[in-house]
C-alpha cells in the first residue's frame, strides 16, 4: 500500500465528514478525511482565546446523552463504541415582544407558559396540535437512518422496520409536507404560529412554509416526551468532535489538517481522490465523499465531468443567508443569579423569523461547564442565525476601515440583546471577537458563508449521497436530511452505507440493536 492511497478520501471534517468517516473505519475501510482549516469539526469545530474555550456553532443538542435515542449522532457515537460526559438541563430564556420568560421542555411547563400568556383557548390548541403530531411523530422516527442504504439491500436493512412503517402509513404521507399545512389546520393563536415559525427556523432555517414536517415531528417527539431534558457536552463541541475523531483514528482511519483540496480528481466517469493545494495527491480506490456545501462541491470538480442538468441544478440551488458572531470573554463577578444557558430574542413578530437581524441566538454554556473559562469567568455565543446577508460584505477588504465600521454597526444588535439579560456587558469584557459572513466563507470553507441550501417543503428534496460521478459521494446539509447536527450525521451515516457491504451493515444494525 503506498502511502498515499487509501480506500475512502473524505473532504471535510464537519459532523456529517466525521460521522461518515469514522464508520466507514468502523466497517473496516482505510479512511482519510482531508480538512482545510487547523481545527477540526467544520461549523462545530471549538477555539481558545486567552484561557476561553469557544463553540463556534452549534449550542443545543438534544436527545445525546441517554441510549436507545432516536437522534442519528447518538447512533454513530453508539456504532464507533465513543461517548464523552453531558450535563443536562431542561430550559432556555426567552425576549419576546410579549415579554420575558423561561421555556421548558416537556408538555407541561409550555401548558404553563401559554395559560400565562394567551389563556385557556392557546393551550386547547396546543393539546389538540399535540394529539397530530403524536402519531407523525412515531413515523419520523420509525425508521433509523442507520438502516438506509441506496440499493436493492435496503430491503434488507429495513425489513425489521416494516410492521412500524405499516403502523405509521398513514403518517408515512405526511411528513415531506410543510409543516404549515399541520399548523394550519389547528392553530390560529398568533402566539403559538410565531413561535411554530421560530422553532421551524432555528432547525432549519426556514419558516414553517418551509421546513418539513418530519424535522418538526422529531423535535416534538424528543423534546415534549416525559422526562426530556437537553444535554451538553462537557468540553464544549470540541469534544462532540474529539469523539468522532477518536472513533475514526481507533480503527485506523486517519485526520490530515491544514490539507485544503484543491480538485477531485476523475478519471473517465469516476471520482480517484484529490488533489491537495500543496500537489499532493490522494488515491481513493472505492469513492471520495464530499462533505462541502453543494456549491463548493462543483468548484472542486473539472469542468465538464458532471451532466450539464446536474451541475445547473446544482449551482442555482436556494441557500440560506449567513451570520453574525459575537464571542466573548467576560468577568463572571456578581452576574445575575437567574440567568440560563441559552436565550433566544425576537425583536418583531411581525417582520417575520427571517428577516435581518431579527432573531437573536446567545449561549453561556460555561454555565454548564465552567471549564470552559478561567476561574470566575465566563464565556459568550452570541450570533444571528442564517439571516445575515453576504451581499452586505461581498468585496469588502477584511483589514480596511470600512470593515471594521460595519462589524461594529451590523454587532450592534447583537449587543443590545445581550444587555437586556447583562446590563454591563461591555464593561466585563475581557475578549471581544466579532465574526461575519466573511469569517464563514474564510474559516468554514462555505459558499457565501451559508448556512447551507434554503429548499422549500413541497418545492424540492435534497439529494441522497449519490452523485452523477461514479465513486463520488456527498453529505452534511447540502444532502438529504439537512441542516441541523442530527441531520448531517444521518447524511453521513447514509453514505458511509452507501459504500458498506451489505453484510456488514446489517451486522452494524444488530450491534445497536436494530
Amino acid at each position: 500500500m503506498k502511502h498515499n492511497d487509501v480506500d475512502v478520501v473524505v473532504i471535510g471534517s464537519g459532523i456529517g465528514g466525521l460521522s461518515c468517516a469514522a464508520l466507514l473505519a468502523r466497517y473496516g475501510f482505510e479512511v482519510m478525511v482531508c480538512e482545510s482549516h487547523s481545527i477540526p469539526g467544520g461549523a462545530a469545530h471549538a477555539f481558545e482565546r486567552d484561557g476561553f474555550t469557544f463553540d463556534s456553532g452549534p449550542s443545543l443538542y438534544s436527545g445525546l446523552s441517554y441510549s436507545p435515542s432516536p437522534n442519528p449522532l447518538r447512533h454513530v457515537l453508539d456504532a464507533i463504541g465513543e461517548d464523552l460526559p453531558w450535563v443536562t438541563y431542561n430550559a432556555w430564556g426567552c425576549l419576546l415582544p410579549e415579554g420575558n420568560f423561561s421555556a421548558q421542555v416537556g408538555a407541561e411547563p409550555f401548558y404553563d407558559v401559554l395559560a400565562k400568556l394567551r389563556g385557556p383557548q392557546a393551550v386547547a390548541e396546543w393539546r389538540s396540535l399535540q394529539a397530530i403530531m403524536e402519531p407523525l411523530g412515531k413515523a419520523a422516527i420509525a425508521v433509523p437512518p442507520a438502516a438506509l442504504r441506496s440499493d436493492l439491500g435496503a430491503v434488507l436493512t429495513m425489513a425489521s422496520f416494516g410492521p412500524a412503517l405499516l403502523q405509521q402509513a398513514a403518517s408515512l404521507a405526511k411528513l415531506t409536507g410543510p409543516f404549515s399545512a399541520i399548523m394550519d389546520g389547528v392553530v390560529s393563536d398568533p402566539f403559538i404560529r410565531n413561535w411554530l415559525d421560530l422553532l421551524c427556523f432555528m432547525l432549519s432555517g426556514l419558516p414553517a412554509k418551509g421546513t418539513i414536517t418530519a424535522e418538526i415531528a422529531f423535535m416534538f417527539a424528543d423534546w415534549y416526551r416525559p422526562g426530556v431534558v437537553l444535554d451538553y457536552p462537557i468540553g464544549g463541541s470540541g469534544a462532540l468532535v474529539d469523539a468522532l475523531v477518536r472513533g475514526l483514528q481507533r480503527r485506523g482511519g486517519r485526520l490530515q489538517l491544514n490539507a485544503h483540496v484543491e480538485q477531485i480528481l476523475v478519471e473517465g466517469d469516476r471520482a480517484v481522490g484529490v488533489r491537495l493545494r500543496n500537489g499532493r495527491e490522494i488515491r481513493a480506490r472505492r469513492a471520495v465523499v464530499s462533505n462541502a456545501v453543494i456549491w463548493d462541491t462543483l468548484k472542486l470538480l473539472p469542468e465538464g465531468v458532471m451532466p450539464k442538468f446536474h451541475a445547473v441544478k446544482s449551482q442555482e440551488t436556494p441557500e440560506c443567508e449567513s451570520f453574525m458572531h459575537l464571542h466573548l470573554g467576560i468577568d463572571g463577578a456578581n452576574l445575575p443569579p437567574d440567568l440560563e444557558c441559552h436565550y433566544i430574542a425576537v425583536n418583531d413578530w411581525e417582520a417575520g423569523v427571517t428577516a435581518p437581524q431579527n432573531v437573536i441566538a446567545i449561549s453561556i454554556p460555561s454555565l454548564l461547564d465552567p471549564a470552559l473559562a478561567p476561574p470566575g469567568k465566563h464565556v459568550i455565543h452570541v450570533y444571528t442565525p442564517a439571516t445575515e446577508p453576504y451581499r452586505l460584505w461581498q468585496g469588502l477588504d477584511r483589514r480596511s476601515e470600512a470593515y471594521a465600521n460595519q462589524k461594529e454597526a451590523r454587532a450592534a444588535v447583537m449587543w443590545k440583546a445581550l444587555e437586556r439579560i447583562v446590563p454591563d456587558i461591555r464593561a466585563r469584557c475581557e475578549v471581544t471577537l466579532v465574526g461575519t459572513p466573511l469569517t464563514h466563507a474564510r474559516f468554514l470553507r462555505r459558499h457565501n458563508g451559508t448556512y447551507g441550501p434554503a429548499v422549500w417543503a413541497g418545492q424540492g428534496i435534497l439529494p441522497g449521497p449519490k452523485t452523477p460521478l461514479k465513486s463520488l459521494l456527498c453529505c452534511g446539509d447540502s444532502s438529504f436530511p439537512g441542516i441541523g447536527l442530527p441531520a448531517v450525521a444521518a447524511s453521513g451515516t447514509i453514505a458511509a452505507n452507501a459504500i458498506a457491504p451489505l453484510g456488514k451493515h446489517r451486522a452494524l444494525l444488530k450491534d445497536l440493536g436494530f
